[in-house]
């Protein structure tokens, strides 16, 4: 046995990156990306071309479409039959296609599901009228014919599209390394861009636009995409495109009638209903689903009472569910060089020009030589009626006469068998007239070919009356408004929440709760073993709760989420960390343009806006810096800063109230002093400030502490009136144990 020799040692990484790229070329070229000339992938054009070939056409009876799929995949396409059925029925669904291809019999899927069609066995399918425009010119040497997989059969390279379908029904796919996303479009508006190029070859990208406002989709959705993007997008190539529902108001209730493209009206349902099951959508009260033969989309909103503002909700519905929905644009496609290319409009448009002059040429060129064909033929039959007798002679006599006529009358070898095929009943003088009027019919419309071929503008007369027939033929009206709107917005969860009264308790080891209305007494409430109460805030349900602990930092969490007072409510260390020894001292509900007091037992203090304390994770963030030793106070509301006061109490009996107006404005920091303790006495605790109000000159200030509240009136706190950072007085010595200020009046 001879040793074999001729082994080729290629190494691994070689073989392996001739591999991909031949694999990645393939799906590139035979099997993602459409072709720019009739805007098909190669699957759907051997659909399309074997359904011809079945007799499939829009006039015909419907078959099964499982014997077209046997067909394509036995003759063209071998390949799985699932994908292969997918694409068809893709193809046959007016909502997924702009203008389909195919005319389907029985469940080709809905809107809600484009999925759910029936087995193949079931459907019955034809091709739609529309499929003509790409296949009335393939028997007449328009386009190249390839073998087959196997070589058994030949199939077109192309269609011979009379329209630029690669943008008529758009298409999307996925190859390697690149991708394809293009959207569908008016015919009408084409042809008009169409037309318009082929009178102005220079027409700028700005000209096109004006008659290719956008893409038009297979459903009634408006596009809200700015114009300036729009052009942005046909210049490069690149882009996206923004659908939005069309909604109407009817009775109080919103009736959704148009969605936008591959929108699922069941999807949309089930996101509203989940916002309403999460109770983050309260201004909603029903939906219903109405949506039926007559009415392919109506999908009904009702709205929890007529005071709801519709416009801000369905902005809301267009934020956070597919009511809007936006679509990538990658004008991706296999151009006439052969080569996938990211092209603009006007590039598309020219180039599809390009193609369809090289195909009319192609037509004109094979009708032309078929002419010239017959009228050789019938030169040699007119030969016949003139020397009838002579030909009838030689056939009967001679036992091969094709020789003896072809030198006798100087006959070609193809007007020779056209003779001896002539049968008797042809031979009546009858015919010798009919053959004389074909030639010069013939005659008449070779040199109108002749014409046409020879003239540039006979050529672009003739592609521009044949696209503006098709147009009438198969075009319609937009079907997608192009609508400018404000971009939607959703709405803030504090503004969809209902606006209910409620107090929000805190206990002393931070314990919070919140209970419905104002006038609830906190004190009362059921508090744990060894706990009680510490501070209360009126508010609402729609407010943020801010909260403020010994060192100075501030956290927030949406009042609405704070448990029920009905039971004892939650440690505030469940929803929020402070730093390890830190206790909650105090608690605001309120609007964030308020302005409080914040201050430390050190003597120290700022006013600050309430919104400056909102604070977005949990850790919360410092606000005011709290010296050596000392604890933050529980804020107080700085009620008009002009003519009110600030009253400050310590531990050890000193009152200094100094106008309120005297303390900075600030985001945070330490603020000013506002009573003088020394430094040394508050680190070791000796002396603090035990508590601080806010006061108006009509109000009188109560003193509490051990036994009966002390009552200062007006005319007796202002002897207690200072400048900020003085020591203060000395209150009487039966209320030197303060443990809190009040007011009165």
């Amino acid at each position: 046995m001879s040793a074999v020799t001729n082994i080729e040692h290629v190494s691994v990484y070689e073989y392996t990156e001739k591999a991909y790229l031949d694999y990645s070329m393939y799906v590139i070229l035979d099997r993602a990306l459409p072709h720019i000339g009739d805007g098909l992938k190669p699957v759907q054009r051997r659909i399309i071309y074997a359904m011809s070939e079945l007799g499939l056409k829009s006039v015909s009876k419907p078959k099964k479409s499982a014997r077209t799929v046997g067909d394509v995949l036995g003759k063209f396409h071998p390949h799985g039959d699932s994908a292969c059925y997918e694409a068809m029925v893709l193809m046959a669904q007016p909502f997924s296609y702009r203008y389909p291809l195919i005319e389907g019999q029985g469940n080709f899927g809905s809107p809600d599901d484009p999925k759910s069609f029936a087995a193949m066995r079931y459907t019955e399918s034809r091709l739609s009228p529309y499929a003509d425009a790409l296949l009335t010119e393939l028997g007449a040497g328009t386009v190249e014919w390839v073998p087959n997989f196997d070589g058994s059969l030949r199939e077109p390279s192309l269609l011979p599209a009379r329209l630029p379908n690669v943008l008529l029904n758009g298409t999307t796919g996925i190859a390697v390394g690149m991708a394809t996303d293009i959207p569908p479009h008016n015919l009408h508006e084409l042809v008009n861009a169409l037309t318009h190029l082929l009178d102005n070859p220079e027409a700028t990208l700005a000209d096109v636009c004006k008659l290719v406002p956008g893409p038009d989709y297979p459903t009634e959705a408006e596009i809200i995409t700015p114009r300036t993007e729009l052009k942005e997008l046909y210049r490069t190539g690149n882009g996206s495109i923004r659908m939005r529902a069309v909604y109407e108001e009817e009775d109080g209730e919103i009736i959704i009638t148009a969605l936008p493209y591959q929108v699922s009206g069941g999807k949309v349902l089930e996101q509203i209903a989940q916002q309403m099951q999460d109770k983050k959508l309260p201004l909603v009260s029903d939906l219903r689903d109405e949506s039926d033969h007559e009415n392919p989309t109506r999908l009904v909103i009702i709205p929890r009472s007529n005071r709801v503002d519709i416009e801000p909700l369905m902005d809301h519905l267009f934020a956070t569910t597919d009511l809007e929905r936006s679509y990538r644009v990658n004008l991706n496609m296999i151009g006439l060089n052969g080569r996938p290319q990211v092209k603009g409009l006007l590039q598309i448009l020219n180039e599809w020009l390009s193609y369809r002059l090289a195909t009319v040429k192609r037509r004109l060129q094979y009708r032309l030589d078929a002419i010239n064909h017959r009228l050789h033929l019938l030169e040699g039959l007119i030969i016949v009626y003139l020397n009838l007798d002579e030909i009838i002679r030689i056939i009967r006599r001679e036992d091969e006469p094709k020789p003896i006529l072809i030198k006798r009358f100087k006959l070609s070898d193809e007007q020779a068998d056209a003779i001896l095929d002539t049968k008797l009943r042809h031979l009546a003088k009858l015919e010798e007239m009919q053959i004389r009027r074909e030639q010069d019919n013939l005659n008449k419309e070779g040199d109108t070919i002749e014409k046409t071929l020879g003239s540039s503008a006979r050529l672009k007369k003739l592609i521009r009356e044949e696209l503006i027939a098709d147009a009438e033929k198969y075009g319609d009206k937009r079907k997608s408004p192009l609508i400018a709107r404000k971009e939607a917005q959703a709405m803030k969860e504090t503004e969809i929440l209902p606006t209910e009264a409620i107090t929000v308790v805190l206990s002393q080891k931070g314990w919070v709760r919140s209970a419905k209305g104002h006038e609830i007494d906190p004190r009362t409430l059921n508090y744990k073993a060894g706990d009680e109460f510490l501070v209360a805030a009126i508010g609402r349900s729609n407010q943020m709760a801010v909260f403020l602990d010994s060192t100075g930092r501030a956290y927030s969490l949406a009042a609405h989420t704070l448990p029920s007072a009905r039971g004892q409510g939650e440690p505030l260390t469940g929803k929020l960390t402070p730093p390890p020894g830190a206790e909650f001292v105090g608690v605001i509900l309120d609007e964030p343009e308020q302005l409080y007091v914040l201050a430390s037992d050190a003597g120290y203090g700022f006013i600050a806006k309430l919104g400056e304390l909102h604070a977005k994770n949990r850790a919360g963030k410092t606000i005011l810096s709290t010296p050596n030793g000392s604890r933050a106070l529980a804020p107080k509301l700085a009620m008009p800063i002009e003519n009110n006061y600030l009253a400050a109490v310590t531990n050890t009996g000193y009152l200094l109230i100094i106008p309120l107006k005297d303390l900075p404005q600030l985001a945070k920091g330490k603020g000013n002093k506002i009573i003088n303790i020394a430094s040394s006495k508050v680190a070791s605790r000796e002396e603090f400030v035990k508590d601080m109000i806010v006061l108006k000159p009509s109000q009188s200030l109560l003193i509490v502490g051990e036994g009966k509240p002390f009552t200062l009136k007006p005319s007796d706190w202002k002897h207690f009136l200072g400048e900020r950072a003085q020591r203060g007085h000395k209150l009487p010595r039966g209320c030197r144990s303060v443990s809190g200020l009040g007011v009165e009046g």
